[in-house]
């Protein structure tokens, strides 16, 4: 079995993340406004997209970068689809 990056550098903003996300339910239970709610439901959009796009960017610099280095072209492409598809589940 491989060993794959640590991502623990994202723990701080995975809590801020979930800080805001029970700021936004209790923001719901008080009744405040649409607007407000929609506001903060986008900055945690914008955060989790932040995280996502540095475990990506670990991924790509260690996983597949170790895939390149070692010749194999099978698991290098394998990889290489893999992002692919996620990057198609964005659209």
């Amino acid at each position: 079995m491989s060993e794959h990056p640590s991502h623990t550098e994202e723990t701080p903003r995975l809590n801020r993340t979930i800080g805001q996300l029970e700021g936004i339910k209790r923001m719901i239970g008080e009744g405040q406004y649409c607007v407000d709610i929609l506001t903060q439901l986008r900055a945690v959009r914008s955060a989790i997209k932040t995280i996502e796009l540095s475990v990506l960017e670990t991924h790509m610099k260690s996983c597949l970068a170790k895939s390149c280095q070692c010749g194999d072209e099978t698991q290098r492409d394998q990889q290489i689809g893999e992002i692919m598809l996620l990057l198609k589940k964005y659209e």
